[in-house]
């Protein structure tokens, strides 16, 4: 596959945890101190163990003054869209620009279910963060001084004000692996965000980004609008051969691959361990970025 060319993000996958909230805040200081662009935090809110995703990013916004901030990937089932249209521009306007919307379409159907949720087919959970994307860019969207409306199957705005409208574009980034799903980020979305562990093969994300491409030429859109980001777990230690299981030169050389043959452009690391993430940011992440940039200019040059 193909190097859309994105500039390279490196990122943390905190657990939030409400046993010790300061140790979770921490982490997040933690990864700013290491260089790391973005800060996410996973988002069920029918888990109990939990702190509630969006109140942390809100007070994480505070405690920071660099790092974006995104839920990995946030519960659409339990979080209708015009409210969340109007949470994340908030929160973006607050925090200077530094939120990004990773979403999903739901998933634990029984507990979505416990609190208050309406179960969902896979199918239908598909076509309702479709409709849940239009209402959100919709109500963001105030170039446009009409009343907002929308009739969707699942979703309806009956003539709602627009606005406000956020610092910056705000990414919508999509967590997907099957098909259709795929298809709605390459025709709607603005990013691909998977985890490694997910996918079954590397031959699955050249399946996948294929889909995605696709579907982007369809809507009109280049590949290229679609940036590929990538949760990825492993441990630093001695090198070995497995992937991502090794000193930080080996993990840059891996993740250099993954961006040059496979289209990724953000990395985001699983694990509340500090000293993994002061040796992501602090180490793997310059080296990945010099040699990217090291083979950009050479093919560059080569054309």
């Amino acid at each position: 596959m193909p190097d859309y060319g994105h500039d390279l993000l490196f990122g943390s996958f905190i657990t939030p945890a409400n046993a010790a909230p300061q140790d979770v805040v921490a982490l997040a200081q933690e990864s700013e101190a290491a260089g790391l662009d973005l800060v996410t935090f996973q988002d069920h809110p029918y888990q109990a163990a939990f702190l509630d995703t969006w109140t942390l990013m809100s007070y994480v916004a505070a405690r920071t003054e660099r790092v974006r901030l995104s839920g990995n990937v946030v519960n659409l089932p339990l979080r209708p869209p015009a409210v969340l249209a109007r949470a994340a521009a908030s929160l973006d306007l607050l925090s200077g620009g530094r939120f990004e919307l990773g979403l999903g379409a739901g998933g634990f159907w029984d507990a979505i279910e416990a609190m208050g949720g309406r179960r969902l087919t896979p199918g239908q959970a598909v076509d309702a963060l479709s409709e849940a994307i239009d209402v959100i860019r919709g109500l963001w969207d105030t170039a446009d001084t009409s009343r907002f409306r929308v009739d969707g199957t699942y979703y309806q705005v009956a003539g709602a004000k627009r606005g406000p409208a956020p610092a910056h574009d705000i990414g919508i980034w999509l967590g997907a692996y099957k098909p259709r799903m795929l298809r709605l980020v390459g025709s709607k979305a603005d990013g691909w965000l998977p985890s490694l562990s997910y996918m079954e093969s590397l031959d699955a994300i050249t399946e996948a980004n294929a889909i995605i491409d696709e579907a982007a030429a369809g809507a009109g859109r280049e590949p290229a609008a679609v940036r590929r980001l990538l949760n990825v777990s492993g441990r630093f230690g001695a090198a070995g051969d497995r992937l991502l299981s090794g000193p930080p030169e080996q993990w840059a050389e891996q993740l250099a691959v993954l961006t040059l043959e496979y289209g990724f452009s953000a990395y985001i690391m699983m694990g509340d361990d500090p000293a993994a993430i002061r040796t992501f940011g602090g180490e793997v992440a310059p080296l990945v970025r010099e040699l990217v940039a090291k083979e950009r200019s050479a093919r560059g040059s080569a054309r």
